[in-house]
């Protein structure tokens, strides 16, 4: 639906009128919209089941909720637990009166499950990311960037006044000749170099081991953002970063396999006291809810509980999304670079993500078309998501509605 013509009071307001213009030349298939989906009922629908604005049930093949934790009877119970102890917000910033036992808690328990010396909470992996980059890079710096980067991480380093390069997609020969040829120009500069461990947007994961060696031989700080790769990739599910002490930041999220909110930084007794006494995306900012972290804390407590017992759910996971991109590949599609859930099905053009989207939904599964300026231009897709909860022969349904490309 498009926007009224401005009225006079509006043509009075000369700030909004780029704002207008901006909107106005924006084409139909780039617009986003947004919708409401409700959860699945505890009748008839699947519990990773959506309804739509219509009515329909729609099996969630988006959401980032890999394991299902956050519909896990533990986890829920230890969110309506806090809950009750402690109410729903925290009501203050954390070095004011916002901090309860289970932020320390979780901290600890992150910590020590990620080999890190500390870890601190934070609201949004957004906020955590700011925090990272401003931690490690000021105006002086100069960061090297994967090209495929979270935009958290960008403004991270728009908020830091630091010089930004970029290096190809998980290049580490780009990558090496750029730190070379920095650390060349600048002896003693400041060095950052920001990757993922699993791309959100293209299911891929860098060579970790390699990336830390190029890093460490020229005196570069890595931060290494391991948001989708928790509970999941690594030993354990710790990610891939884990045990690999050059290593400067984790950044982490709750709010993905751990089935909660919010997000964490780990690293050294240093720079987490840095952060403590100076960042301020922790400072000025409102505690993650209580419950939230509650939750989290189970959700992590779930996922030991499991690895103890011989039975790491992210493993069995794996193992699912290999036969999901033989299956793909076998109905004639590319298949999805990686191994981690992530599985993107690369259509091109806006238009065509939009009608693959539009097809799966009469067919009664959600997918979301991923377009610029989220993906490069050109490379609109479908992000399909593999999840442990996920009713068998999923896969089937999806290559039925599929057809060939």
């Amino acid at each position: 639906m498009g926007l009224p013509p401005l009225n006079s009071a509006e043509r009075q307001q000369p700030w909004k009128q780029p704002l207008r213009q901006a909107l106005d030349a924006q084409a139909a298939t780039s617009r986003r919209h947004l919708r409401s989906f409700a959860p699945g009922a505890a009748g008839n629908l699947h519990p990773q089941e959506r309804q739509s604005t219509s009515g329909d049930p729609l099996l969630d093949l988006a959401s980032n909720d890999y394991l299902g934790l956050s519909r896990h009877p533990q986890v829920i119970a230890a969110a309506a637990a806090e809950l009750e102890r402690s109410g729903l917000g925290s009501g203050a910033s954390r070095l004011v009166s916002g901090s309860r036992p289970v932020h320390a808690q979780l901290e600890e328990a992150l910590a020590g499950w990620l080999g890190r010396e500390q870890a601190l909470l934070f609201p949004s992996g957004f906020q955590a990311n700011i925090a990272a980059v401003t931690a490690l890079a000021d105006r002086h710096s100069l960061v090297l960037a994967d090209r495929l980067i979270h935009h958290s991480l960008l403004a991270g380093v728009r908020a830091s006044g630091a010089k930004l390069k970029r290096f190809g997609h998980n290049d580490l020969a780009d990558l090496h000749c750029q730190l070379e040829a920095a650390r060349a120009a600048g002896p003693d500069r400041r060095l950052l170099v920001l990757s993922e461990s699993l791309f959100s947007m293209e299911g891929t994961s860098p060579a970790v081991g390699q990336l830390m060696e190029l890093c460490e031989q020229h005196g570069a700080a890595l931060l290494l953002d391991e948001a989708h790769a928790l509970g999941l990739l690594g030993p354990g599910g710790r990610g891939l970063g884990h045990g690999r002490d050059g290593i400067a930041l984790i950044s982490g999220t709750l709010g993905k396999a751990l089935g909660s909110g919010g997000a964490f930084l780990a690293g050294d007794a240093t720079t987490l006291e840095w952060l403590l006494q100076h960042s301020g995306p922790f400072r000025y900012t409102t505690a993650l809810a209580p419950p939230l972290a509650a939750g989290a804390l189970a959700a992590l407590d779930w996922l030991q509980t499991q690895e103890a017992h011989g039975t790491p759910v992210g493993s069995a996971l794996l193992q699912r999304a290999a036969r999901w991109r033989t299956g793909l590949e076998q109905a004639g599609w590319p298949r999805p670079p990686g191994e981690g859930p992530i599985l993107p099905l690369l259509l091109g053009d806006n238009a065509r993500a939009l009608a693959m989207q539009r097809r799966l939904e009469q067919a009664g599964l959600l997918s979301v078309a991923i377009r610029p300026p989220t993906v490069p231009e050109g490379t609109a897709r479908l992000r399909l998501v593999l999840r442990a909860d996920l009713p068998p022969g999923t896969l089937t349904r999806l290559l039925r509605v599929l057809g060939r490309p």
